[in-house]
């Protein structure tokens, strides 16, 4: 079974989108962290996943947590 823990803001933003991806999970923080990272980061792929996980939380495929 999956718990919570805090989230680690400080881990390579790759690691942060696949740990995302697989609890289905989102903090806010985490959420602050990819929306400040978008602007800054020139791989198109990991844009693409960010992207990916916005479009989750609008339509409820991943869970946002405080």
């Amino acid at each position: 079974m999956w718990t919570m823990s805090s989230p680690n803001l400080n881990a390579p933003l790759e690691d942060l989108v696949v740990q995302i991806f697989n609890s289905h999970f989102i903090t806010r923080a985490e959420e602050d962290r990819l929306m400040s990272s978008l602007s800054s980061t020139s791989d198109e792929e990991l844009q693409a996943a960010i992207y990916r996980i916005f479009y989750g939380m609008r339509h409820g495929l991943l869970q946002v947590v405080d």
